[in-house]
């Protein structure tokens, strides 16, 4: 009759001690990567408390404050009051909301016009592409600097007039005419800023399965059917996503003001809200009234971003 042989103690014993070591190499390897990630995490979280968090904190504890000859007493609501009994606080708001709805129709829609277009095309897409997004790597004062002395100038010399001229059409005198200040200013914005928005545009565009557009066709949808019931539906959160970041960034505009108008513009045609929180704070040294016009932006943007999400939320 056969007998089982069993495994000595010994044999088990050093099987034992090379899986804990193992055990333990895997918990010293998984620890160190934690202590990784943590440690890049502190890193972000330092630098956005003390380039972001920490400035918002200080400028709203300086709306309340106002200081004078280095001496720094509590004023409640003073600055805030101040700041809106200004005439000039209404004329920037009126501004900022003009920019920001010309942005909306012009410097929102166009990206997705263009991307579609992008899109369908059949040949030489990089090119056209590198071409769209050329002057996002431009310097944004260089670019202004272009259109306000290239583009802008209000005699015939200026590329715009020339067109216009060539046309048989009245030239304008551009960012010098209070009613095509801001006008120009979003044309400008729009062609600096464009082309990321298409590329996010082309990301999305790409991703729509192209059995959607097949059924479609079939069905004897055109092309602005199958752009109406199948673009649009399939990329409405990037859209969505899109308008609100183009809002919270066309209220912010400064740029554009100061270099192509060079500040408030005629009969203040370009004074931004941004733009007024910079002269309050440099060229009134009035700090504390700019900080409270800083609030002030923030508590609207803010209130606006949360109605936005919640909206878009019950929607999908």
């Amino acid at each position: 009759m056969a007998t089982m042989t069993s495994v000595p103690e010994t044999s088990r014993k050093p099987l034992s001690g090379a899986y804990g070591k193992a055990t333990r190499t895997r918990r010293g390897r998984k620890m160190r990567d934690n202590l990784t990630g943590y440690a890049f995490l502190i890193g972000a979280i330092f630098c956005f408390a003390l380039f972001s968090w920490f400035p918002m904190i200080r400028g709203i504890v300086m709306s309340f404050q106002h200081t004078k000859r280095g001496v720094t007493s509590w004023v409640g609501f003073d600055n805030y009051v101040r700041i809106v009994q200004d005439p000039s606080f209404w004329t920037a708001w009126k501004n900022t909301a003009y920019f920001t709805v010309l942005a909306l129709v012009f410097g929102y829609v166009l990206p997705f016009v263009v991307a579609i277009l992008l899109n369908e095309l059949r040949h030489a897409k990089g090119y056209l592409r590198i071409l769209v997004y050329l002057p996002v790597i431009l310097p944004p004062a260089s670019a202004l600097f272009l259109f306000k002395y290239y583009a802008y100038d209000p005699s015939d010399a200026g590329l715009f007039n020339a067109i216009l001229k060539f046309l048989h059409l009245p030239t304008s005198e551009w960012m010098q005419s209070p009613g095509m200040t801001m006008p120009a200013m979003v044309l400008a914005s729009t062609w600096m800023n464009m082309g990321s928005a298409v590329l996010v545009y082309l990301a999305a565009l790409q991703n729509i399965p192209g059995e959607l557009y097949e059924a479609a066709e079939l069905d004897g949808a055109g092309l602005l059917r199958r752009i109406w019931n199948v673009t649009i539906p399939q990329t409405r959160l990037i859209l969505a996503l899109l308008a609100m970041l183009q809002i919270v960034a066309t209220m912010q505009v400064f740029i554009e003001p100061l270099i192509l108008a060079n500040g408030a513009g005629t009969q203040d045609s370009a004074t931004t809200v941004a733009y007024l929180i910079y002269q309050h704070g440099f060229f009134q040294n009035d700090l504390n009234g700019a900080a409270a016009l800083g609030v002030i932006m923030l508590l609207v943007l803010a209130a606006f971003s949360a109605v936005y999400v919640r909206l878009t939320t019950k929607q999908d």
